[in-house]
């Protein structure tokens, strides 16, 4: 009996034992549990954007400089339009960017992820200043940054805008010019946005219409701080303006010299002058629509067409002289050709007046009377000396439409001559660097506000 009661009695310690083994192994497992949830190894990506995102870092990071530093690792242009009337220029830029903010990096030991995902609305993001844009519009290129372990945040950006660009139209069509983008930050006494840009800039599509984009790079001016710009080189493909300009023009102005040999009779010859002068009219109506009207370097095809409007108004007048001359011998206005009248009147023995009891004073009518006072032989005598006048009358008017047309042939050659002369001096006009165009004068020139408190006497 004895036996098994100590039988039971050990029983109940190892009952005992093995209930207390089994507590303290539950306790320990809750520590680690405990533990590890203080480590941060059950906190997920999205766990750990929640803590940064609950941080509401909405500021810029400040250091002990308040120097803000950006670094543009990579950018991509492209040109939209050019608007050649207005001198603006339309593009989107794709600027890849990152920062360093300290306060959103964590410790590997705590939190073992490299880097997490945070909606871009709810942290700081820089803000990119163009310095000689009318017009800007910034859309994030995702609506997520990267966010490191170290505070690392990277993140890009589309710029869409409309910068004014001088470019010299001097020699248009035939244009290469500059103009640039200029991308900043922003500078005070104490504070600033620091861009530091890499040289890493790529250019998309180059040609936008009339208009090509050749090349862009990146320049830094190096005496001034936060001044970086993009060198944008554009060209302009001249066969259309060719075609639709400069081609009529020379077309126009070949007719004309053509027309000289139209006859002055009809009035044909003042018609063609006319229509080709309203005809150049309307391909100077195109370009007035088409380039500017002002500026420093006004184009060179706004001087040819006026010449060349000129020589058509001039040609056309000269053309309504000699037709004038040739038709009434005299380049008068007011005077008119003097006409001859031949009045035979027969009867039987009476003489015969003119209208209205008037008395006929006119030489050259010639009264003819059949058995009146004068002879027959006298008849013969004027007959012979009104044909003897209406003869010179006729060598007058052969020797007037002789001079008129010996005066259309000078005209003629003396137009050729100046239109020979104008084109070697347009050929040489061109080949020289006449106008220039200074594209920086948009720098602000002014130094920033002066600060008159003495911070370092807190």
């Amino acid at each position: 009996m004895w036996k098994i009661r100590i039988f039971l009695m050990h029983a109940y310690q190892g009952a005992e034992m093995a209930s207390a083994i089994s507590t303290l192994s539950l306790l320990m497992a809750s520590l680690t549990v405990v533990m590890a949830s203080g480590n941060g190894t059950d906190c997920d990506r999205r766990c750990l954007a929640n803590i940064l995102v609950e941080k509401e870092l909405l500021s810029a990071p400040q250091g002990d400089n308040c120097t803000i530093t950006v670094n543009i690792t990579a950018i991509q242009y492209q040109t939209l339009s050019f608007d050649t009337k207005a001198m603006q220029m339309n593009s989107r830029i794709k600027i890849n960017m990152q920062w360093k903010d300290p306060d959103l990096g964590w410790l590997l030991d705590k939190y073992r992820y490299p880097a997490v995902v945070l909606p871009v609305d709810k942290i700081w993001t820089p803000t990119i200043v163009l310095d000689n844009a009318l017009d800007t519009t910034t859309e994030p290129y995702t609506n997520d940054v990267q966010v490191r372990r170290d505070g690392v945040v990277k993140h890009s950006i589309i710029l869409y805008t409309s910068v004014s660009c001088q470019i010299n139209l001097f020699n248009y069509p035939y244009v290469f010019g500059e103009c640039p983008v200029a991308i900043n930050g922003w500078s005070q006494k104490f504070c600033s946005l620091k861009l530091n840009i890499a040289d890493n800039v790529s250019l998309i599509g180059g040609s936008q219409g009339e208009w090509q984009t050749l090349n862009v790079s990146k320049i830094a001016d190096k005496s001034q701080a936060n001044r970086n710009y993009l060198f944008v080189t554009l060209s302009i493909n001249p066969f259309g303006a060719f075609v639709t300009l400069i081609l009529p023009s020379a077309l126009i102005m070949c007719a004309d010299l053509v027309s000289f040999a139209l006859p002055f009779q009809g009035g044909e010859l003042n018609t063609f002058k006319v229509t080709l002068v309203l005809s150049f009219t309307m391909f100077l109506l195109i370009l007035n629509d088409h380039l500017p009207n002002g500026g420093n370097c006004s184009p060179l095809l706004y001087y040819h067409f006026s010449f060349c409007l000129v020589c058509l108004v001039l040609s056309m007048l000269i053309s309504i002289v000699l037709t004038r001359l040739s038709e009434d011998g005299s380049i008068i206005p007011c005077r008119r050709k003097k006409t001859s009248k031949v009045t035979k009147t027969h009867g039987s023995g009476k003489d015969t007046e003119p209208e209205g009891g008037q008395e006929n004073n006119n030489p050259d009518v010639i009264e003819t009377k059949s058995g009146g006072l004068l002879s027959e032989q006298a008849s013969l005598q004027k007959i012979v000396k009104f044909l003897e006048k209406m003869d010179k009358e006729e060598s007058g008017e052969d020797s007037t439409v002789a001079i008129a047309y010996s005066l259309e042939k000078c005209t003629f050659f003396f137009f050729l001559t100046i239109y020979i002369l104008y084109a070697i001096i347009l050929i040489c006009i061109t080949r020289t660097d006449i106008c220039k165009v200074d594209n920086l004068d948009f720098w602000d020139q002014s130094t920033s506000e002066v600060d008159s408190y003495d911070y370092s006497s807190e």
